[in-house]
Order: structure tokens, then C-alpha cells, then sequence
């Protein structure tokens, strides 16, 4: 499959949101797409954090996950998403969190450098965690992927108006219009 890293895929204001969203349509089994899987997009995708990720000037030059810390690394990616998509719902609890440390915390110890990107998606999931705005967090609601709403009024609905905003638009207007035309 062709594929390549766009602004777009970097719409979660978050490194680590970013990462986990890297799991395409997460909760259909049958269209679900784990752009992890190759390892040349894992691979590439430390490059395209540096140009697009909203943190990119914290973390600066991200350098790729050793092929021993992969199993880790996913790991880590699934478990930043089971605890921030459950805080979103209001469910999270001392379990998803402790998930969440422990799962940072390994990153830490076994990344080969600073700069790897194991080591920046762990202190990116730390701060999240920390953040004194967990109210921003959302999941959007054309492709369920995690987001940081840094509207002034906390009214974002879309990972990203240019893609999944136009899509949810364009398909209600499509709905409104074909309503009209049966009646």
C-alpha cells in the first residue's frame, strides 16, 4: 500500500496522541489499518514528526525505534491510547494510568538515546498525563482518533477541519439535501 505521512496524520497536538493514532479506523476490524505494521513506515515516521508534530520543537530530532524495542514501543502506543480515549469517556482509573507509567517508564529505560522515538512518545504521553487541562483531550467524531482541542472555546469536534470536518459537513449536507428531495 502506498502511503505517506501528511500533515494530516499529525492532527492529535500530541506526539504521543499522534502515535497512537497511528492505528487507522482502530475499532473496525475489517477496514482497520496498522500503519505500524511496515517497518519502512515506522521508519519513516520520525521525519514526518519532526516537520509536522505539534511538539516537534520539544523533541527536535527524532531518531527511529531499534527493530529490539518495537513489541515495546506498540505496546506503549496501545497503551496511550486505552488511557487517554478512556479518560476522554470519563472511565479512566488508577489501572490505565498505571498502565500508562509503567509503559513510559520502560520506554525510558530501554530507548537507545534521548532523541529516539520510544523516548519522545513516553515524555509526550508524561505531559499529557500531567496536563492541568485534561477537558482538551477529545476523540473526534468522523475517525475516532484522539486530539487536542486548543480552541479558544473548546468547541473542536474533528481531528482536523480539512479532512474529517469536511467529510462529517459534506455528509450531512448530503443527508439534508436527499431528505428534501423524498419529501
Amino acid at each position: 500500500m502506498t502511503f505517506s505521512w501528511t500533515p494530516h496524520r499529525f492532527s492529535g497536538g500530541a506526539l504521543a496522541l499522534d502515535v497512537a493514532n497511528s492505528v487507522i479506523l482502530r475499532f473496525d476490524p475489517d477496514r482497520s489499518i496498522d500503519r505500524f505494521a511496515e517497518a519502512n513506515q515506522l521508519a519513516a515516521f520520525p521525519a514526518a514528526a519532526e516537520q509536522f508534530c505539534a511538539e516537534r520543537a520539544l523533541f527536535g530530532a527524532i531518531a527511529p525505534v531499534e527493530a529490539s524495542n518495537t513489541e515495546n514501543f506498540l505496546h506503549l502506543r496501545e497503551t496511550i491510547d486505552r488511557h487517554f480515549r478512556a479518560q476522554v469517556l470519563g472511565q479512566a482509573d488508577r489501572r490505565t494510568l498505571a498502565d500508562l507509567l509503567e509503559a513510559a517508564a520502560l520506554m525510558l529505560r530501554s530507548a537507545s538515546s534521548e532523541t529516539a522515538l520510544e523516548a519522545a512518545t513516553a515524555r509526550s504521553a508524561l505531559q499529557l498525563a500531567a496536563t492541568p487541562e485534561p477537558d482538551r483531550l477529545k476523540i473526534c467524531g468522523n475517525c475516532g482518533w484522539l486530539f487536542l482541542d486548543r480552541s479558544k472555546n473548546r468547541s473542536r469536534t474533528w481531528c482536523d477541519m480539512a479532512v474529517c470536518g469536511n467529510r462529517m459537513k459534506a455528509n450531512r449536507h448530503y443527508r439534508r439535501t436527499r431528505k428534501e428531495d423524498t419529501t
